[in-house]
């Protein structure tokens, strides 16, 4: 390192002197922010609620009419299904579960129950299923698990009885232990990558800080803004990754520093002023993809992504301040373990005989382990096959997102639930004994009473319809069973063609209800998506152009970072969209796509600008375009696979959550990493750079007058 570049004081040299100056104040202010955020939303309680509102389309006119035309506010509701191998139509049958229902009316929470002989259409044509609903005091959405854990365990003798509703599956999602399970792993890689316990730890308390004060920080928000109620649980799943990511990041540069001989105040300096400005700069990038999310002009992803994008800011934060502290704090123990370890690395070279190609010592200049030596080994390999090497790497990528092109996009419902859980036992009585339609039928929205005759005299010839029942909910409404299920694609088609036809007949008709609604939204989501995409890829494409002063990374970094998004969406579609693996198929969630694009762009920018700053800070040193890759992948190849592995283990434990749409996002997000740190960083990105040497680092001089002056290193 020149002397230049230890002498100048830059911001984050002076910040990193004030927290090692500081460190006791910084480590006690956190904890006290962290403490007094979790006392307080502790409790304060959440507010969370599930917007989903579409306005402008028909689902959300049928919703508002609906809405408006209701008595009082809306009451949270599960149903009860009742069967019997040989029926429930004797009087006897019909007395026993009269009784059942008496006793569910009396338990806490629950507001009525209704009878189903008291009119036609809650037994089955066969006469073997009976459905009642029971309705909860508690408005939808809001209900406690444990009153409906409570119901759930109410059985009658020699009859089947399960329970269908979104309040039942919430109460029967176990949530798992994802994020120990994460922890965990987390240190069983991170205790052997270092050597101790103590090293371990500065990235995962750094990591549990900061996601820690973000969700305190997102419960109290609720209160003022709609915050989704799964909100929380993908802050944990990105700000736990990315946490330990770029804690771990600027400790491994930290580490260097120390193992070349700085003194620990200007290690930690120089790990700030360089690993620092990459996470401050992958971080930003992280936001930036996240609040595109805010060009879909959908209510479902405002509060979601400033939620997740106040999670990166605090780890960002957290890296740069109490990161520091923690350093300077434990920093005496830190180096001499760090200077034992690289004396016992240097003494097993000694004794090997090991040396560097034309007689240099094993390693960079710094001495570095073997580790690096593999890795300049595979830059070597890739310079010599560099056009294989792209090929194999692109076709892996490809390979893997051929399962997205047939991508379904929808919500999933009691359908694809597990089989033996009591709500998809409940979806599949009433499919047997009612038509599968029954679990997702759809409502049509007429000006008033007389124009839903006529529409009810309409779509009754539509192809697919299997009944209609007139005035159901409302005197203007009128209810259509479909012959399929409401995950069905033909049902999707059946919403489209009741559309058409009740356009013949008057423009003021609706069709809306839950299927036409998820439907709607995921129309809005494919229409609006490539416009995302273009704002968020173009912005970050922006920053690499300004940063690095190079025409050929950001194009690079683009089309990597696509195919990287692409193999996770079709991961998530082999797994959960065709059910493989033993998950059930269905659809995938309508917002997951632009959930996943804007984290797995963003990591994946992370990883370029750890890998490429690194590469150019060699080539700045060297003017080498191959020695640079090859001193740039020895740096870092350790630490991003390192950091990509905590990240794989982390996002895939949430696959054990028990919730099918974090599982989904879990594993998507897993795939995406585990592809960019194998594929693109080890393969695309070196082949890429070798080919085109020097010329990587082109830039007109026109436009790099006009460019802004941004150094990472």
């Amino acid at each position: 390192m020149t002397d230049t570049v230890v002498r100048r004081r830059s911001p984050l040299r002076r910040f990193a002197g004030w927290s090692q100056r500081h460190h006791w104040a910084a480590i006690v202010a956190w904890v006290l922010v962290v403490g007094a955020l979790a006392v307080t939303a502790g409790r304060v309680g959440s507010a969370f609620a599930d917007d989903t509102t579409l306005p402008g389309s028909e689902s959300q006119r049928v919703a508002d009419a609906l809405a408006a035309s209701d008595q009082g506010p809306a009451r949270d509701e599960v149903t009860i299904v009742v069967h019997r191998d040989d029926g429930l139509t004797e009087p006897a049958s019909r007395d026993a579960i009269r009784g059942l229902l008496d006793r569910v009316a009396d338990e806490e929470g629950v507001r009525a129950v209704s009878d189903p002989f008291a009119g036609p259409g809650s037994v089955a044509p066969d006469g073997r299923t009976a459905l009642a609903t029971v309705t909860l005091e508690s408005a939808p959405g809001e209900s406690d698990p444990e009153v409906v854990a409570a119901l759930i365990d109410t059985e009658l003798d020699g009859y089947q009885v399960e329970w269908g509703g979104d309040a039942v599956r919430a109460a029967n999602e176990s949530g798992g232990p994802a994020e120990g399970i994460g922890l965990l792993a987390a240190i069983v890689i991170l205790v052997p990558l270092f050597g101790s316990l103590l090293a371990a730890a500065m990235p995962l308390v750094t990591a549990v800080f900061a996601v820690g004060s973000a969700v305190s920080a997102v419960v109290l928000a609720s209160h003022l803004l709609s915050v989704p109620s799964y909100a929380t649980a993908m802050m944990a799943l990105v700000g736990l990754g990315v946490g330990i990511d770029y804690a771990l990041l600027v400790f491994v540069r930290y580490r260097q520093e120390i193992r070349e001989g700085a003194p620990r105040a200007a290690a930690t300096e120089r790990a700030l002023d360089t690993a620092g400005r990459s996470v401050l700069f992958a971080g930003i990038t992280v936001i930036v993809a996240l609040l595109g999310m805010l060009t879909l002009r959908l209510a479902a992803f405002q509060s979601l992504a400033l939620s997740v994008a106040l999670t990166v800011l605090a780890t960002m934060l957290a890296s740069i301040t109490l990161l520091p502290a923690l350093l300077t704090l434990f920093g005496r123990r830190l180096e001499a373990r760090i200077l034992r370890q690289e004396a016992r690395r240097a003494a097993r070279r000694g004794a090997s005989g090991s040396g560097g190609p034309s007689g240099e010592p094993s390693g960079s200049r710094s001495g570095a382990p073997a580790a690096g030596d593999r890795w300049r080994g595979l830059a070597r390999l890739i310079h010599r096959h560099r056009v294989p090497a792209l090929v194999g790497g692109v076709l892996v990528l490809l390979v893997l997102s051929v399962p997205a092109l047939g991508m379904r996009l929808g919500f999933a419902d009691a359908g694809t639930d597990a089989p033996d859980s009591t709500t998809r036992k409940a979806y599949d009585l009433i499919a047997e004994g009612f038509g599968p339609g029954t679990n997702g039928p759809l409502l049509v929205l007429a000006p008033d009473e007389a124009s839903a005759e006529q529409a009810a005299a309409a779509v009754r010839s539509v192809q697919g319809v299997a009944s209609v029942v007139p005035h159901q909910p409302a005197p203007q409404t009128v209810l259509v069973v479909p012959q399929w299920g409401p995950a069905d694609e033909r049902t999707a088609d059946l919403v489209h063609r009741l559309r058409d036809t009740l356009g013949t007949v008057g423009d003021d008709y609706a069709v809306g209800g839950s299927v036409p609604a998820a439907i709607d939204f995921a129309e809005t989501v494919s229409e609006r998506l490539p416009w995302f995409i273009g704002a968020v890829v173009g912005l970050s494409a922006l920053m690499l152009l300004i940063v690095f002063r190079s025409i050929l990374v950001p194009i690079q970094a683009a089309v990597s970072n696509l195919l990287s998004i692409g193999a996770a969406l079709g991961v998530m579609t082999f797994v959960y969209g065709d059910g493989n693996l033993g998950a059930q198929p269905g659809p995938i969630e309508a917002f997951l796509p632009v959930i996943v694009f804007a984290v797995v762009f963003g990591l994946s920018m992370d990883y370029e600008v750890f890998l490429v700053s690194r590469v150019h800070e060699e080539w700045r040193r060297r003017a080498d375009a191959a020695a640079a890759m090859r001193e740039g992948l020895a740096t870092t190849g350790g630490v991003i696979t390192a950091a990509a592995a905590i990240m794989i283990v982390v996002f895939g434990s949430f696959v054990l959550s028990g919730d099918r749409m974090l599982g989904e996002m879990g594993l998507g997000l897993a795939a995406a990493v585990l592809v960019d740190a194998l594929a693109v960083r080890c393969l695309v990105v070196p082949a890429v750079f070798a080919l085109a040497g020097d010329r990587a680092w082109w830039l007109p001089r026109r436009l790099d007058a006009r460019l802004p002056d941004v150094r990472l290193h």
